[in-house]
């Protein structure tokens, strides 16, 4: 088990949008300039969608793409064609050649023939990622891996649709379930078989109250998205009248007319949530002993460049959120927020804050027995 983490890392989400944002102008049709970009602003990690489900079926085969939403600028926003391989290993050759470690995760994004929709067991979700990843050891690039997450803020809607029968999440299924717990513990336990030098984790975006009763025996680390808008922090979006439309503008709209008046006006309310959720997820690692990596956060779940909206209260606020964080101890990897990619030009184009806020990054404390308990973990898997 690698121990990247002397100081903590400065990552960013760069998801599905690294493969599919690929047209001139989309931000990542040249991936040594957007990483060299990213270089530049003090970040050192990026955690991507690997499509292992696509890899695992064929991964040089093109795939077609349907858009999950037109109004937010993650991927692409109409259908689109893609093949993973051998794009996914130039991608981590090119972040390996500037020191750039990979997080690799995934959103199971919806392709055509709905290939997502098979996985129905966690055998089938291990072996789809023992696919993938053995792809990337035979490139000789598995020590460019930071660590996977298995899925994305599972078992949530849309990113595990193959979680329920009805391929739905209404409602979503607990991870205080047992055959929640199940799921994401063998499958883990199956991948660190075939793979043990790597971290496993399955990343979070609720559930933050009822975290003793969750079974993450197998986690190497926790990765919780935290965000003082999501309905998990505050009744923000409500007041705001933001319901995540995908396909209507009148959210965007709403957050337009709405979002920084109603923050300002409230802005003490709204960070003393924010400061109780982080927090709590604080607190879950202290209890578990298990490190914190967070690459989505801390202010707004969904913004971009768009008529009306200003930028300057969005990084105020990340940048509260981000300090409350640092100063807990128990982050080994932070972002500054879910918009830290080339397509939002407005917060990318803003080098001295970003290099202003990754020094804050990595100058930050992580408590001793962060580290004692990951070394303490790796001599037990070591020995079993």
């Amino acid at each position: 088990m690698k121990h990247p983490y002397t100081r903590p890392r400065a990552i960013t989400m760069w998801d599905f949008s690294w493969l599919e944002r690929r047209w001139p102008g989309a931000g990542y049709e040249d991936w040594g300039r957007a990483i060299d970009e990213l270089v530049e602003r003090g970040y050192d990690s990026i955690r991507i969608d690997a499509y292992p489900h696509l890899v695992s079926a064929g991964a040089y085969r093109q795939w077609e793409l349907l858009p999950g939403w037109t109004q937010t600028a993650w991927g692409a926003q109409s259908p689109i064609t893609v093949t993973v391989m051998p794009d996914l290993i130039d991608f981590l050759s090119a972040a390996r050649d500037r020191n750039v470690l990979v997080a690799l995760s995934s959103w199971y994004r919806q392709d055509s023939e709905e290939h997502r929709l098979r996985i129905r067991t966690p055998e089938k979700q291990a072996q789809i990622w023992i696919d993938t990843l053995g792809h990337i050891d035979r490139a000789g690039l598995l020590d460019t891996i930071l660590y996977v997450d298995l899925c994305n803020e599972f078992p949530g809607n849309p990113w595990s649709p193959y979680m329920y029968d009805d391929h739905t999440t209404d409602p979503m299924a607990s991870r205080t379930e047992p055959r929640v717990a199940h799921w994401m513990n063998e499958s883990i336990r199956l991948v660190r078989a075939a793979f043990p030098d790597l971290e496993y984790t399955y990343s979070f975006s609720n559930e933050y109250t009822n975290w003793a009763h969750q079974d993450l025996s197998e986690f190497d680390l926790l990765e919780p998205h935290i965000w003082m808008s999501h309905h998990e922090t505050s009744d923000f979006h409500a007041q705001v009248g933001y319901h995540f439309e995908r396909y209507d503008p009148i959210g965007f709209d709403n957050i337009t007319k709405n979002a920084r008046r109603e923050y300002v006006s409230k802005q003490d309310h709204y960070d003393s949530l924010l400061t109780a959720k982080i927090h709590q997820v604080a607190d879950w690692s202290r209890s578990t002993g298990l490190g914190v990596i967070t690459t989505e956060c801390w202010g707004m779940v969904d913004y971009k460049d768009w008529p009306g909206l200003d930028w300057g209260w969005v990084k105020d606020l990340t940048e509260f959120g981000l300090r409350e964080a640092a100063g807990t101890g128990r982050w080994l990897a932070m972002a500054t927020s879910n918009f830290c990619g080339p397509q939002f030009v407005g917060m990318w184009r803003d080098v001295d804050w970003h290099q202003r806020l990754t020094r804050l990054i990595r100058s930050a404390p992580i408590d001793a027995d962060v580290h004692t308990a990951r070394d303490q973990r790796h001599d037990l898997l070591a020995n079993a």
